[in-house]
């Protein structure tokens, strides 16, 4: 069982843009011990998630790390224990590919790809597992995406990545559950972000996805972020090792 909020210290990966970045804030709502934001290039947007999360009254700091390196993941998840002495939650948000056909994703690519998703998801439960165990539990959520299981143009690597992760998270669940650990996955549909505009077709590719989704308008990152609040809260103690789909209604057509 999870401490009571006020005593819980929180990870989140890539948490000081888009998806991340509105995960730590909800979370910042329950008033947590500590919110460490990892992330990897934008340093002025981690100073002003900071800035944000203690302005609510939390205590929070920004942990520089590149997750597809399994040394500094390990560092990292040795100074958050030597610092705060526990870990509670751990939501691996960080996500970085290239966007490539099947057909034409090179090798290295997809190697690279592999390590900074589905390999960075392998190590830092294991880790997060390790520190949660010491304290009685805790919640793991990754993120995933439609891309892991349907096919979405120059989506190759990631998508395989993400389901990937989502196999992981079963039997990631299965495993850590007698140690009161919860695992499972928030798979997002097409979220409106900075790093989704990245992606070939955009504008295209957006303008379908508002027709074909029932609500009529894409997903933000506000609609991922309190789906996985409530994944970290006691009610969702019965929900383990699952792929939640949230995509306004996307893959019902």
């Amino acid at each position: 069982m999870v401490e009571s909020r006020s005593e819980s210290v929180v990870l989140v990966t890539g948490g000081t843009r888009g998806i991340g970045r509105a995960i730590a804030m909800r979370l910042a709502r329950s008033r947590p011990k500590h919110i460490a934001l990892v992330y990897c290039l934008d340093h002025q947007a981690a100073r002003n998630t900071v800035e944000e999360i203690k302005a609510m009254g939390v205590s929070a700091s920004a942990v520089v790390c590149d997750v597809g390196q399994e040394k500094l993941q390990r560092e990292m998840f040795q100074q958050i224990e030597q610092k705060w002495g526990r870990l509670d939650i751990f939501v691996a948000n960080a996500a970085r590919t290239a966007f490539q056909s099947a057909m034409t994703l090179p090798a290295r690519s997809w190697k690279r790809t592999m390590e900074l998703n589905a390999e960075a998801f392998l190590i830092g439960a294991q880790l997060a597992a390790g520190i949660m165990k010491k304290n009685s539990g805790g919640r793991i959520v990754a993120l995933s995406s439609l891309g892991s299981r349907s096919f979405i143009p120059n989506y190759a690597a990631l998508g395989a990545a993400k389901s990937a992760i989502e196999n992981l998270a079963r039997y990631f669940a299965f495993e850590m559950a007698p140690y009161g650990i919860n695992v499972n996955v928030v798979c997002g549909g097409f979220i409106d972000t900075e790093s989704m505009k990245m992606l070939p077709d955009y504008n295209l590719i957006a303008k379908e996805v508002v027709m074909r989704t029932p609500v009529g308008r894409l997903g933000t990152p506000d609609d991922l972020a309190a789906i996985v609040a409530f994944l970290c809260s006691p009610e969702a103690d019965w929900i383990r090792g699952q792929t939640l789909v949230a995509d306004g209604g996307f893959s019902l057509t």
